[in-house]
C-alpha cells in the first residue's frame, strides 16, 4: 500500500494556506461533521495503521528467506516464507480496497451533508445576496471547497496516520537491524526534502496557473455557448477575434500543461535518482559491514528495502502542516457561507396570510438597499469594494392602500422606486422603516409559504428553466394535473400554441425559454401565475418589450390574471393606466400624486407631463 515515493498531491502545495488566519473553534466544528461517521473513521484508522505496519513485514520476510532459507539451503523454509509473503500481499490488497471503500463512504457522506447544507442555506438568502455574489464563486464553494473540506477528514487523515505509522515502524526496524546504516539513511533525508520543496513549490504555482487559466477558458465558453451569449456574438461579435481570444487561452493552457508535465517528470526523476544513489551508498557501506561480519546479507537487503520505504513517508510528513491547513481553509470558506445570516427570515411565531380577497397596505415605508456587509461576503464578490452600508434612500415615507380586488398603477420616471416597491410586496426585501401588510398582517410576521401562495409576480423578462412546459408550470404548483395546466395555458391565451407543440406539455422550452417568442414566454409566465391563483398580483413592466400583436395577447391574458385580484402594476401602457382604480405617481422614492386617470390629468402636475411624453402617443 505504501511506496517509496510520496504522493504527488503532497509535493505540489505551494503553502498559500500556511499564513491563513482560521477562526477559533473550527476544529471542534469540523469534528461535528465527522461524528456521525465515528465508527467508520475508527475502522478506517485501524485499516490504515495495519496497512502501514505491513510495510516492514515484507523486508523482514525477505531477510529471513535469504539468511535462513537460501544461504542455509533450506528449500522448504523458502517455499513457506514465499507463501507467507504472497499471503501478506493479498492481505495488503484487501486492506487497501477496504480503506478506499471506507474513505469514499466517509468522504462522500461529508460532501453530501456540506453540499445540502450550503444549497439549502443559500436558498434562504435574500435577493440582495444574489445581486452582489459572483455565481461562479458560489458554485465553487459547492464543488471545489466542499471537496477540499472532506479531504481534512479522509485523505489528509489517511496520509498523516499511514505515513506516521510507516515512518515510525521503518525507523524502529532499521535501528534494530543496524544503527549505523539507519543513521546514514536518515542523513540522506535532506536530499529528498530539498528537491521536493523547491521543485514541488514551483510545480504548485504552475498547477494553480493552469487551474486559473482553465477556469478563464471555461468561463469564456460558458458565456459564448449559452443562447444569449451566442446571439450577442452573432449580432455584434467578430468571429475571428473570438477564435483568436479562445486560441490565446487554449495556447496558455497547452503551455502550462507541458511545463506541468516537465516539472512533474523532473521532480520524480530527481527523487528516483536520489533514491538510486542512496541505495548504492547503503549497499556500499552495508556491503562492507556484511563482508566484515557485522551482519548477514539478508539483513543488508532488508535495510536497503526499508530505506527506500522510509523516504516517501518522511517527505510527505514534512508537508503535512500545509496539507492540513489547506483542508481547514476549505472548511472555513464553506463555513463562511453557512455563517452568513439571511437578512430576511421567517419569524418563529409567523402566521399565515388570510386566504381569499386581501388588501395591500404600505404604512410609512422607507427603504434603502442593504450594503455589502449585510448582504454578502467579500470572497464571493467579483470586485469586493465599497463594503460599507449603502445609505442611499430609495423609498421615503411611502403610504398607500390597495383595497381587495382593486388595481393600483405605479407610474413615474426611471429610478423613482416603482420596482423596489413591488419587491417589498413579495418580501424580496424588508422595509428599513415602516411596514408592508397583506390582509392586515405585517409580512415580517407572515409565513413564507403563505406569502408565496398569496403573491404572484410577472416581470418584464419572464424566467423559465431549461425544462419542459409542464415542469415550468408545475414549479408554481407541483400537484397540478395536466388538465389544470392546459386550462391555465388556455386562459393565458396559449391554446393555439399548446396544440402546435410537438410534445405537448413535455416540449422543452430551451435555455431561459429561448425556443418561445417574447409574447409566448410572458403568457407562459402568466399561465404559471394563474395556476398558482394568488390573491395579489404584481406586474413589473410585464408588456414593456413586446410588439403590438404580442402585447394584445398578453393584455388579454393579464385581464384574466387580474380579474377579482388585488394588483399592483408598473404601468407603461395607457390601457393599464385608464383601467386602474388608483394611480400613484412616484418620484425620488416618494408618492407625489395619487388619484384616477381623469383626476390626475386635471391637476396639471407630474402625471400630466408623463402622460404627454409617455402615454399620449399611444392615443394615435
Amino acid at each position: 500500500m505504501m511506496s517509496g515515493r510520496p504522493s504527488y498531491r503532497a509535493l505540489v502545495n505551494d503553502g498559500s494556506a500556511r499564513g491563513q488566519e482560521l477562526p477559533p473553534g473550527i476544529t471542534r466544528r469540523i469534528t461535528s461533521y465527522a461524528r456521525p461517521h465515528w465508527r467508520a473513521i475508527l475502522l478506517f484508522l485501524l485499516v490504515t495503521s495495519v496497512s502501514a505496519a505491513i510495510v516492514v513485514a515484507n523486508p523482514l520476510l525477505l531477510k529471513t528467506i535469504i539468511d535462513r532459507g537460501i544461504v542455509a539451503g533450506d528449500g522448504s523454509l523458502v517455499i513457506g516464507l514465499a507463501a507467507a509473503a504472497g499471503g501478506l500481499a493479498l492481505l495488503e490488497g484487501v486492506l487497501a480496497l477496504t480503506g478506499r471503500w471506507l474513505s469514499a463512504r466517509i468522504g462522500e457522506g461529508i460532501i453530501y451533508l456540506l453540499r445540502t447544507q450550503v444549497f439549502t442555506h443559500v436558498q434562504k438568502m435574500p435577493l440582495a445576496f444574489f445581486t452582489r455574489t459572483q455565481t461562479g464563486s458560489l458554485i465553487s464553494r459547492l464543488n471545489t471547497d466542499v471537496v477540499g473540506a472532506q479531504r481534512a477528514i479522509t485523505s489528509v487523515l489517511q496520509s498523516v496516520v499511514s505515513n506516521l505509522v510507516s515512518a515510525t515502524a521503518v525507523i524502529i526496524t532499521m535501528l534494530a537491524l543496524s544503527w549505523q546504516v539507519t543513521l546514514l539513511a536518515l542523513a540522506l533525508v535532506p536530499l529528498f526534502l530539498i528537491p521536493a520543496k523547491l521543485i514541488g513549490r514551483r510545480l504548485a504555482h504552475i498547477s494553480r496557473d493552469a487551474m486559473d487559466t482553465n477556469a478563464d477558458m471555461s468561463s469564456l465558453m460558458t458565456e459564448r455557448f449559452n443562447v444569449g451569449g451566442a446571439m450577442l456574438v452573432k449580432l455584434y461579435g467578430r468571429p475571428r477575434d473570438e477564435a483568436d481570444g479562445f486560441a490565446r487561452r487554449a495556447d496558455r493552457v497547452r503551455d502550462l500543461g507541458v511545463r506541468q508535465a516537465v516539472f512533474g517528470g523532473l521532480l520524480f526523476t530527481m527523487l528516483g535518482t536520489v533514491t538510486a544513489l542512496a541505495t548504492a551508498m547503503v549497499y556500499g557501506v552495508g556491503g562492507v559491514l556484511a563482508v566484515n561480519g557485522a551482519f548477514e546479507v539478508g539483513t543488508l537487503v532488508a535495510l536497503t528495502t526499508l530505506m527506500v520505504r522510509l523516504y516517501g513517508p518522511v517527505t510527505s510528513l514534512s508537508n503535512v502542516h500545509v496539507e492540513i491547513m489547506t483542508a481547514l481553509v476549505s472548511f472555513d470558506r464553506v463555513f463562511e457561507i453557512l455563517d452568513l445570516e439571511p437578512a430576511i427570515k421567517e419569524s418563529p411565531d409567523a402566521r399565515p396570510i388570510p386566504r381569499g380577497p386581501v388588501g395591500v397596505e404600505f404604512d410609512n415605508v422607507s427603504f434603502r438597499y442593504p450594503g455589502a456587509e449585510e448582504a454578502s461576503v467579500a470572497s464571493l464578490e467579483l470586485n469586493p469594494q465599497g463594503r460599507g452600508s449603502d445609505d442611499t434612500q430609495v423609498l421615503s415615507g411611502v403610504s398607500l392602500r390597495a383595497e381587495p380586488g382593486t388595481m393600483v398603477a405605479l407610474v413615474g420616471p426611471s429610478g423613482a422606486g416603482k420596482t423596489t416597491l413591488t419587491h417589498l410586496v413579495s418580501r424580496l426585501y424588508d422595509p428599513t422603516e415602516g411596514a408592508v401588510r397583506i390582509g392586515g398582517l405585517d409580512l415580517r410576521e407572515a409565513t413564507a409559504d403563505s406569502l408565496r401562495e398569496a403573491v404572484g409576480v410577472v416581470t418584464q423578462d419572464a424566467q423559465l428553466f431549461h425544462d419542459t412546459v409542464g415542469a415550468n408550470l408545475r414549479y408554481a404548483r407541483p400537484d397540478a394535473t395536466d388538465e389544470e395546466m392546459e386550462a391555465a395555458l388556455r386562459m393565458a391565451r396559449l391554446g393555439p400554441l399548446l396544440e402546435q407543440l410537438p410534445d405537448g406539455l413535455d416540449t422543452m422550452v430551451g435555455d431561459r425559454g429561448y425556443r418561445l417568442s417574447g409574447g409566448e414566454k410572458q403568457r407562459l409566465a402568466i399561465a404559471r401565475l394563474l395556476l398558482r391563483s394568488p390573491s395579489v398580483v404584481v406586474l413589473d413592466e410585464a408588456t414593456a418589450h413586446l410588439d403590438s400583436e404580442s402585447e394584445a395577447a398578453v393584455q388579454e391574458a393579464l385581464a384574466e390574471a387580474l380579474s377579482g385580484r388585488t394588483s399592483l402594476v408598473i404601468a407603461h401602457r395607457l390601457a393599464t393606466v385608464r383601467e386602474a382604480d388608483q394611480i400613484l405617481v412616484l418620484e425620488d422614492g416618494r408618492i407625489l400624486e395619487r388619484g384616477t386617470h381623469e383626476e390626475l390629468l386635471g391637476r396639471g402636475g407630474l402625471y400630466t407631463a408623463l402622460y404627454r411624453t409617455q402615454f399620449a402617443p399611444q392615443d394615435h
